[in-house]
């Protein structure tokens, strides 16, 4: 009995362990979320009313090289503020927001991120299901 105390105290203190060290940092989630909120916005405008496909045409090879560069070049000014860049948001990006309660604490301490943030589109921001970029 002693023994299965043991490690039953041992695999409760793992997963805990675990569960702090998987929590994404304060510092992290402000810097992630706000970088999230303006690449949805960014996002949103630059294909507001079809602009970037013109006159609902799927663009040509050359245009969607265009627009890929135009869109990294935004994505990395915005990054660029927050002292990160793209291929570290990209990688970082699905743990910090993994984090789903420091996300959720972050936005109820931020009511005005928080309704920019719930005004970007779900499908496009890695949101409510697998379907999004996760931008």
């Amino acid at each position: 009995m002693k023994r299965v105390r043991a490690l039953m105290s041992l695999l409760w203190s793992i997963v805990l362990f675990t569960g702090a060290a998987l929590a994404a940092e304060p510092p992290d989630v402000e810097k992630f979320v706000n970088a999230r909120i303006e690449i949805g916005e960014m996002m949103t405008n630059y294909f507001k009313g079809g602009g970037g496909y013109g006159d609902g045409q799927r663009p040509s090879p050359e245009r969607m090289n265009e627009m890929r560069a135009d869109i990294n070049s935004k994505l990395t000014a915005i990054l660029a503020k927050r002292d990160l860049t793209l291929e570290d948001y990209r990688a970082r990006s699905a743990d910090v927001f993994a984090d789903d309660a420091a996300v959720k604490q972050y936005l109820s301490e931020h009511p005005d991120l928080k309704q920019r943030y719930d005004a970007l589109p779900l499908d496009r921001m890695g949101r409510g299901g697998s379907t999004g970029r996760g931008y």
